[in-house]
This record gives structure tokens, sequence and C-alpha cells, in this order.
């Protein structure tokens, strides 16, 4: 759905000179030539991604309706389930509330950062390219009630000296919530900063000169004119908390928190499994990401209302305050530092205490690590899978963008397609996973312990990024550029390849950017289609934490968080500085 992203901003252009209007049908001709070519295309494609999207959902819910329901009766009979309900509409409730707040407060500091600290403004982004389970591993580091660095040094304090454990537990509900929150953030971020930056300083200066103070403008003025970017930003951090797996599972499962996703690993893990309860256990996310979905657009209603800006006109707002620079750094050391040094301090050390034995730091985990054949094809792995997935979404994604945008002959296509790829955005991906594992065991595709279910889960998981990226590129162009190439003669993929392609180079290599992010992090799915022979970087820490090998455990964080900033690295190097700004 175009309701999954919001635009980034993107550079201006000059437009080539307006078509005449007896060349407008030009395009309309050459589409009735190919009608039917086209319309097979679609179908084909709709028909493929139908089976990857839509198959392993209605598998597991045709299992958990059979004898009876059993599945559902399975699940929601037991006497616990109330809480556990109750504990995952908390977790994505309230990290929703935190998410926003700092997300949005975040966004407006970055448009007011005085000029020679322009620079901080890729702060808040960066968290994002620290993977989710090693950044959870590193505050449980600093805030275990025992051996944590920050719960040692709280102790020192006159407050707490009579403590032999805490004062915070990070195993408890409360700081899983807050963990999750502050993780979501980053993506809030980036959907209201891509709005905040379509603001016009006029509107600002307006309100300023009318005797309005920051904190007016900020609640009269932007949080109105940023309605679009909140309601695609809420909406999708309400729906990753709700599906939040890797806080819950790493940090919940020896305190007994329990929310629905990790209740679907437990189904699909014991010994049988219950792909049916797993599946009956899933059901109410995903009735929950579709009314999310489906609310976006209704809350958005005509978004031409929003519109603040055009052409020439369009300047940024002033930045000048000193107050934003604080708030991004703060931001910046709770969100990434503080983790990272949890995770350096246990990795050098021989063994995790409360206390740094500063003479006895080391490499040896590192070494071992590395040393490691399963570690090292786990990387591996990790890259192989996450390459070839980007590397078939980004076509994919670019077809099924230009059915949304330009295939308005093709209702039922586009409608048809625009749930397909909105689909893996609304639900978790542990969904997927037990979806795929139940799919990929049996015929007529047997591919459980290879690499090509990862591959396969991954394009799934992508799809929405790619389309959506895509999209919004293609909207930004125009129809202009399309119709001026066909009256000039040239076929569909001549125009595709020379014009429209190149034109949105920036947009294609955040998405690739923005994917390989993601998909190096991936964890929820990977651990449930994965095999002994086909670990990924994720999947292989989880075994190191399962096992009690935590110095491990911060050394292979570290270099998951090594490897997805090489890859960040290189698509800055193809695309550009500014590719993590266009995410």
């Amino acid at each position: 759905m175009s309701t999954a992203t919001a635009p980034p901003p993107t550079a201006s252009r000059p437009a080539p000179p307006p078509v005449p209007g007896r060349f407008r049908t030009s395009i309309d001709r050459l589409t009735d030539r190919r009608g039917w070519g086209a319309r097979l295309g679609y179908l084909a494609l709709i028909l493929f991604l139908g089976y990857l999207v839509v198959l392993p959902l209605y598998r597991l819910q045709a299992l958990a309706f059979e004898d009876g329901a059993r599945g559902y009766d399975a699940q929601y009979s037991r006497p616990d389930i109330g809480s556990v309900i109750w504990t995952t509409v908390k977790l994505g409730g309230i990290s929703l509330v935190i998410a926003m707040v700092l997300g949005t407060l975040l966004a407006f500091a970055v448009t007011r950062l005085p000029a020679r600290f322009s620079w901080l403004r890729v702060i808040p982004v960066l968290p994002i390219v620290m993977p989710a389970i090693a950044s959870v591993s590193g505050w449980a580091f600093l805030l275990s009630p025992g051996p944590g660095y920050l719960n040692a040094a709280f102790r020192t304090l006159p407050w707490w000296d009579h403590l032999e454990s805490g004062p915070i537990d990070v195993y408890t509900p409360t700081w899983i919530i807050l963990l999750t929150g502050f993780g979501l953030t980053s993506f809030v971020y980036l959907f209201v900063s891509a709005g905040m930056a379509g603001i016009s300083a006029e509107h600002l200066e307006a309100a300023q000169t009318s005797g309005s103070s920051t904190v007016g403008v900020f609640f009269r003025v932007v949080l109105p004119l940023l309605r679009p970017s909140l309601v695609y930003g809420g909406g999708v951090a309400l729906l990753l908390g709700l599906g939040q797996f890797t806080g819950p599972l790493l940090l919940g499962s020896n305190t007994g928190v329990k929310v629905l996703t990790t209740e679907m690993y437990r189904r699909v893990s014991e010994s049988p499994a219950d792909f049916a309860a797993a599946a009956a256990a899933g059901s109410p996310l995903v009735i929950l990401g579709l009314v999310v979905v489906l609310g976006q657009k209704a809350l958005l209603g005509n978004q031409s209302r929003f519109v603040t800006h055009g052409g020439k006109a369009f300047r940024s707002a002033p930045a000048r305050s000193w107050w934003a620079v604080s708030t991004v750094v703060i931001y910046g050391f709770v969100a990434l530092v503080a983790p990272l040094l949890g995770l350096i301090a246990v990795a050098l050390s021989p063994y995790w205490s409360e206390s740094i034995q500063w003479n006895a730091l080391t490499l040896d985990n590192f070494r071992q690590l590395l040393s490691t054949p399963d570690v090292i094809d786990s990387v591996v792995t990790s890259l192989v899978a996450s390459s070839l997935a980007v590397a078939i979404c980004v076509p994919l994604g670019f077809a099924m963008a230009n059915l949304l945008v330009r295939g308005r002959r093709y209702t039922v296509l586009r409608l048809a397609g625009d749930l397909i790829t909105a689909l893996p955005l609304g639900i978790p991906a542990v969904i997927f996973g037990v979806g795929f594992l139940l799919t990929y065991t049996q015929p007529p595709f047997i591919l459980y312990g290879t690499r090509t279910v990862i591959v396969l889960v991954y394009v799934v998981l992508m799809l929405p990024f790619a389309t959506r990226l895509q999209m919004t590129a293609l909207l930004s162009l125009g129809e202009t550029y399309a119709e001026a190439s066909a009256t000039s003669g040239a076929s569909s993929l001549v125009t595709n390849l020379r014009i429209i392609l190149p034109l949105m180079r920036p947009a294609i290599l955040s998405a690739v950017a923005l994917m390989f992010i993601l998909l190096t992090h991936e964890f929820a799915a990977s651990l449930l289609v994965r095999a002994p022979t086909t670990q990924v970087m994720g999947t292989r820490l989880y075994d190191l934490w399962a096992n009690g090998f935590y110095p491990q455990v911060a050394a292979m964080a570290l270099l998951m968080t090594v490897v997805t900033g090489l890859g960040v690295g290189v698509a800055m190097l193809i695309g550009g500085k500014n590719v993590l700004d266009n995410l």
C-alpha cells in the first residue's frame, strides 16, 4: 500500500518541457498495443509473489482451523493466555509512545542544529546499523541485576550501597518495553524527518513573527503538518512493537515474560512441533496488522491538505538552536554508544563479571570466534543470502512500483499487488518464519536446510521496502519524462533503462542500503527456518547466548555490527554520503 512508508525528500530537478496535448495519448496508444502482454506479465508476477507471501499464511491458518479449530483451542484455553496478550499489547502500545515522542523530538531537533554541527543529523539513523540482537545484548551486559556494569556502579552510590543486586532488572517487562521503544525511535525518526524536511521555512517564520515560541511553533504548526508522517511512522512502529521478538526472547525467557511471538517460537520448538497452535497464536497479530494498514488510509484521507511547499519557493527551516545539539548527542549516547561500550567490555574480558579486570583484557574471544568454522560460515551465509535477496527484490520492487503508479488500467491487478506487497510489513517476521518452515518442509518444494529458503523468506520480508521506496521515487518523477520518451519512439524498456532508472538511482541505492541493513540484522524468521548447516549471524549469536558464552556473544555482536557498517559504507561509496539521509 502507498501508506506503508513516507516519501523521502527528493532533490528538486528541472522538469522537461511539457508535452503538447496532441501527443499526450501516445503512451495510451502504446499501452493498448501491448495491453494483453502487460496484463499477462503483471499477472504472472502477482501469482509468483502470492505464492511466496500468501501461501505460507494460508497454510498456517488452514492448519489452525483443522480438527475443529484444535490449534485455537490448544493456544487460547491456557490459563496464562490473558497475560500473554496483555503483555503483547503493552509492549506494542507503550513502545509506540516512546518511539513517537523521541523520534519526533529528534526530527525537530535535527532541523534546528547549528550549521557547524549539521553532521550530527546522521546520529539518529546510526542505531539502525547496530543489530537489535546486539543492542539488547549490550544492555543486558550493562543492566543485569548482578553482574551488569551500570548496576555495579549504581550500587556504589549511597542510595543503593545496601543492595546485593540491582537496582535495575533488565529482564522485567518494563525494561523490555523501554529498550523496544528506544530501538523503534530511529524508524519513527526516518518517517518524521522526511516530513519535516518538506515544511517550508515561511510557515515557521510566520508563526515566530506572530509571537509564537519554539515550543508553540512545534505544537501549533509543525505537528499538524506532520500528520501524514506521524500516521505512517506510528503505524510501522506499532506493528514492529507488537511483533517484537528479539527483546522478549533474549531478556524474557528466563523470567517468564511471554508475548505472542515468543509463544509461536515455543510452539514450533517443542517436540513434537505444534504448528496449529503456533498459527493460532499469531492470528491476533495478523488481524491487527491489517487493521493498522487500513487505519492509516482512513486517518490520512485527502493528503493534499498537508502540502506545504513547491518548486523554487521551498526553503528548509533555519538552524540555530543549541538545545538541539545536546538532544541529539544524548540520544546517540544512550541508543548507540552505551550498548557498544557494554559489548566491548565483555568481548575483551575472559569472563563477564560486575567489574572489569583491566589487566586481563584480551582479544582471545575474537580469535576463538574467527577460528570457528561455524561462525565464518554464518557470516558468509548472511552476506550471500542478504545480497541475493536484495538483488532479487530491487527488480521485483521496481515492477510492482510501476504497476501501482502507472497501471491505472489494471485495477484488479493493482489492488492485488497493493495487498500482497503490504502484507509483509503488517505481519511480524516470526509468522512468516513459521509459515515458511511449514510450507517448505513438505512437497512440492522441500527446501528446509538450504540457503534457498533463507533467501526466499528474506525476499518476502523486504518486498514492501523495495516497492515503497521505488514507488515514492516514481511518484516524484511524474509522467512527463516517460511521455517525452514515448513520443520520441522509445519503448518502455528503453525508457526505463535510459531515463527512469538513472533518475531513480538515489532512491534505489537507499533501498539497497536499508534492505542490506535489515537483512544482516534479521533474526526472527531466520531462527525458525535455519538448520544446523545453514546458520546466519543472528542465529549463531543466539546459540552462544543460550549456552552462556557471553564474551563470545559480545564479540559476535560486534562482528555483526562491523559487517553491517561495511555494507552501508560500500553503499555510500557508490551512492554518495546522502544514502542514509534518503532512507
